[in-house]
């Protein structure tokens, strides 16, 4: 983190644009620290902060998405079985167009933070015709549902 606040001093915050990463290519997924976005963000409230995916899969760069990433930096190759240090962890052309619509589809979900209530294709007669479940998966897992018949 030194190293981060010493560069930021250096080049200061006007035009500078951080994004967490990792050195390892492909990254292993326990050593990603996503959370380390959410850090960066509280230090530096004013300055986009990014990811920079050197993983196998996109969930990753998803999730970084979901804590705030402003900007996604992703290594593109035709074939990711071609000879070079990062091609496994590179996205081919097909998941690249994959990877953009999923995050504004991400970005979209989001919304505001505000709780509004929307009514779509409410049918209050159906009310009286729904049935409530529990289902307890473990220690960590519940889901409530409702079925509407």
């Amino acid at each position: 983190m030194a190293e981060i606040l010493a560069a930021v001093e250096v080049f200061g915050m006007d035009n500078l644009m951080l994004a967490h990463a990792t050195s390892s290519y492909p990254c292993k997924l326990n050593e990603l620290n996503l959370k380390m976005i959410t850090t960066l963000r509280t230090i530096f409230p004013e300055m986009p902060i990014g990811y920079s995916g050197h993983e196998t899969g996109l969930a990753p760069s998803y999730a970084a998405v979901a804590l705030g990433a402003a900007f996604v930096e992703r290594h593109i190759t035709l074939d990711r079985a071609m000879w070079g240090t990062d091609q496994a962890a590179s996205v081919e052309v097909s998941g690249f167009a994959k990877l953009v619509d999923n995050i504004r589809d991400i970005e979209l979900s989001l919304g505001d933070g505000i709780k509004n209530y929307t009514i779509v294709n409410f049918h209050p007669e159906k009310i009286k015709k729904s049935k409530l479940g529990d289902a307890n998966f473990g220690k960590h897992f519940r889901l409530f549902f409702q079925i509407w018949i």
